[in-house]
């Protein structure tokens, strides 16, 4: 699983590396989509979430039979969804943005990218709703190999659109979003084919609308809190995105390239919150409390000593990897400074979201909720704007770390005492 989440992370460093040859102007507006990208893709991630748990706790309960009618019918609830998302999105660009902070010059790039992004991003849903069927049944393999090669294409249809070659005209920032829907569409038909072929997960025949229905509550009963949980995310990054944005378009690329970097940093800890949810609800549903604790501590353990490992690295390679993303010294910069100081919060924040996907896979998508609602609302945002107002974008920076301290600490402690009481039922 680790390979294709690394190959997803790509996905989008790809994307921000060639946008960057483009100039300040191309990056900064790519920055701002990131929160907006950020939400729909954390809609997939609860709509995945909901689709693994509910049929990860029905095979390791032995009731395999309807897992491939609740499969077929999530996907169908899927595509009526992101379709009207799509169709929605394109209407709220411009307040949307314009709440953020975007100015008038970066409104066109903005324009040109979200427009198309919104156009395919039906294709993005349904690509990890299918990626979570596949794990659902253990089947991480099949899983990393689509994202693998959803990556792969995106990163050979990039340099084609963005910069154009012989009959095919350069596109600049809109040829980014060109390339992410196309490589989307062509993996989504690739893993239906897998689902229907391979894993025998998708029906053809006609569904009964009561059973469809009662199928549609029992995922979204877990689908829409872990949603709302990851949606939390890019809100709270578009809100300290604004406050990045008093500090000049320079700091605001190098925020979002921070952003990327994150992902791709915590992406080993990413894949094991996407592999330890089946794990942790097909245990629970054969009765095994004791697996699933060892699960959840060791994966934690792990989860702390791989980030403070990550956070050397970074710190050590700062100046050449912020010159790597950008050739305008205030960005690389303000980008050298993020990576001297934010990275030594990643082992929190992955212990937190171990934390709150493990609650997601016991069905308890409220407790999960809380967990993002204090790490952002209460911990991250507040603190990060304070840490802005009183010492700059250092204190910022700072205060994003002791808030992922926190909010760990916290999670670590709610759960524990609720496997303590799982396990005395």
């Amino acid at each position: 699983m680790m390979f294709g989440i690394v190959s997803l992370m790509l996905f989008n460093i790809a994307d921000i590396w060639f946008v960057g040859q483009l100039g300040t102007e191309p990056l900064a507006a790519l920055a701002f989509t990131f929160p907006v990208t950020f939400s729909i893709t954390s809609l997939a991630i609860g709509l995945g979430v909901g689709t693994s748990a509910t049929l990860a706790r029905l095979i390791g309960s032995g009731h395999t039979a309807s897992a491939a009618r609740m499969a077929t019918d999530n996907l169908i609830m899927t595509t009526l969804l992101m379709l009207a998302v799509g169709f929605g999105g394109h209407w709220l660009i411009d307040p949307v943005f314009g709440l953020m902070g975007a100015d008038a010059a970066l409104m066109p790039l903005i324009h040109d990218y979200m427009t198309v992004w919104f156009s395919g991003s039906v294709f993005m849903v349904l690509n990890m709703v299918c990626n979570s069927i596949f794990r659902s049944a253990g089947d991480t393999r099949l899983s990393g190999v689509v994202m693998l090669f959803s990556s792969l294409l995106n990163l050979l249809l990039d340099p084609l659109l963005i910069f154009g070659l012989g009959p095919l005209p350069a596109l600049g920032i809109q040829g980014a979003a060109v390339a992410s829907v196309t490589a989307w569409m062509i993996t989504t038909l690739l893993a239906l084919h897998l689902l229907y072929h391979r894993r025998g997960m998708l029906l053809l025949s006609a569904p009964a609308l009561a059973q469809m229905l009662g199928h549609w509550r029992q995922v979204m009963r877990i689908s829409l809190p872990a949603a709302l949980s990851h949606m939390m995310t890019p809100l709270a990054n578009g809100v300290l995105t604004a406050v990045v944005a008093h500090h000049g378009a320079e700091a605001v690329a190098a925020y979002g390239v921070g952003n990327r970097i994150e992902s791709l940093a915590l992406l080993v800890c990413l894949a094991l919150s996407m592999t330890l949810p089946p794990f942790i609800s097909q245990n629970y549903g054969a009765g095994q409390v004791a697996r699933v604790r060892g699960a959840y501590i060791g994966s934690v353990r792990f989860a702390l000593a791989w980030q403070a490992l990550i956070f050397l690295l970074l710190f050590l390679f700062s100046a050449p990897l912020s010159l790597l993303f950008s050739d305008d010294p205030e960005v690389a910069r303000w980008l050298g400074l993020w990576m001297l100081i934010v990275p030594a919060g990643f082992g929190f924040q992955a212990s937190t979201f171990l934390s709150a996907s493990s609650f997601n896979a016991l069905h308890q998508p409220m407790r999960a909720m809380r967990i993002s609602l204090l790490r952002l609302f209460v911990m991250y945002v507040p603190l990060g704007w304070l840490g802005s107002l009183l010492f700059g974008l250092p204190g910022m920076f700072a205060a994003l770390v002791l808030a992922n301290g926190i909010t760990a600490a916290i999670a670590w402690l709610w759960m524990n005492a609720y496997l303590t009481r799982l396990g005395s039922r």
